[in-house]
């Protein structure tokens, strides 16, 4: 009888160390209010349109998404870490979004103490991970941001930009080998290899002469960081290059740059109507570097960054966004915190005279009514100038009042 009892004390001891080595975590956030936006397009000699709209929306602070995460500890200092996370609408007929970027993170992975990790699957880039940790706005979903660029082209539904930065670099990737090492000396590194390749048979389409099928289909990249971490000072490089080969097809008769993962600005279309220029081809080249220091009263921010996509076929065949932003964010009194950043950039096309100034400005107050929840007010503006590429000659004022809840 003693035995039997020990044995199953033993039990239940083992189980429940068992238990206390793995954990599950749920979370989320979820966030609505009133988006409004005043656009004014000029259109050189077709004109100027405007447009004033507004609607009960979501996610102008933060994207809206449930999370689930867990650790397992395996000993002598290693551990099996996941993460799922997906998109929510609160507005939507469905409460998962049914979104490109529904998946916003999934992916599995290993780590040692000590040493770093590494993981597989669907994660933020490099970049992105480093804009979150050293944006003054925190990577909201408002205009006025040159960095974290989510409301950028005219003409579109208001707020129907707050998931797509798809002007200044690739926010997330699959398809991807990421890995961290641990913190030495204050300096701390990542690297990531994006592979998705295939290849297939090149054949002629009939009637002879109009075209080619097959041929080599890849999307590849890599991604490099180091960041430096001193008392309240804090720095940040990275570099990621992406490149998308498609096949040989009659039905393709353009070449789109920005064909990673998002365009850059506007499309541009290359060799149009120019058989010897078929398929979708881009490299996209992106770089950021940003610095913060934390003075007590409050936490200054300098940024810039930098991305070309060229086409792969035609390498003369390019657009190029640059810009560079400084700001600040701090607490006014213990429960209402406040932020303000300004920045300007410049996109350049290829050909003569093809280019465009980019200046925008953006201020947020929070108050927290607890550790969870807060009410945000955020108002921000984007002008773009050029005489030659006349769908990006626009201004924008964009605001946003809301709640935001975390869980």
């Amino acid at each position: 009888m003693k035995k039997s009892l020990l044995a199953v004390a033993a039990l239940t001891a083992f189980a429940g160390a068992a238990q206390a080595q793995s954990s599950v975590t749920v979370y989320g956030l979820l966030d609505a209010g009133l988006i409004g936006a005043n656009e004014q397009v000029n259109g050189g000699k077709k004109g100027q349109v405007k447009q004033t709209g507004n609607a009960f929306g979501a996610n102008a602070e933060s994207t809206s998404r449930l999370g689930f995460k867990g650790t397992e500890d395996l000993g002598g200092g290693k551990s099996a870490f996941f993460t799922v996370e997906v998109a929510l609408a609160p507005n939507g007929d469905q409460n998962y979004s049914t979104s490109a970027s529904a998946n916003r993170q999934t992916f599995v992975g290993l780590k040692q103490n000590g040493l770093g990790w590494g993981a597989f699957g669907t994660q933020y880039t490099n970049i992105h991970t480093q804009v979150a940790a050293t944006d003054p706005g925190a990577t909201n979903n408002v205009g006025g941001n040159v960095i974290y660029a989510t409301s950028t082209l005219p003409g579109t539904s208001v707020g129907s930009g707050t998931n797509g930065n798809v002007d200044a670099y690739t926010l997330r990737i699959g398809n991807t080998l990421f890995l961290a090492s641990d913190s030495f000396a204050g300096f701390q590194g990542n690297l990531a290899y994006t592979l998705n390749a295939s290849s297939a048979t090149e054949t002629q389409n009939t009637p002879a002469g109009t075209g080619y099928t097959g041929g080599a289909v890849n999307k590849t990249g890599w991604q490099a960081g180091l960041n430096y971490t001193l008392s309240k000072f804090y720095a940040t490089a990275n570099f990621q290059s992406f490149k998308v080969t498609n096949p040989w097809t009659a039905t393709t008769a353009q070449v789109a740059v920005g064909g990673v993962g998002a365009a850059v600005g506007a499309p541009v279309l290359i060799g149009a109507g120019n058989a010897a220029q078929v398929g979708s081809n881009d490299k996209s080249n992106q770089g950021y570097v940003a610095a913060t220091y934390d003075f007590g009263i409050l936490k200054a921010y300098a940024q810039w960054v930098t991305r070309k996509d060229t086409s792969v076929i035609n390498p003369l065949a390019y657009v190029k966004r640059q810009a560079q932003q400084i700001g600040v964010r701090s607490y006014i009194t213990p429960t209402v915190e406040g932020w303000a950043s300004v920045g300007n950039g410049k996109y350049t096309y290829f050909g003569a005279s093809t280019s465009a100034t980019v200046n925008g400005w953006q201020a947020g107050l929070n108050y927290y009514l607890s550790k969870r929840t807060n009410l945000y007010a955020i108002y921000g503006g984007t002008n773009t100038s050029t005489s030659a590429y006349t769908n990006l000659s626009y201004g924008q004022q964009n605001y946003a009042l809301g709640v935001r809840h975390t869980f």
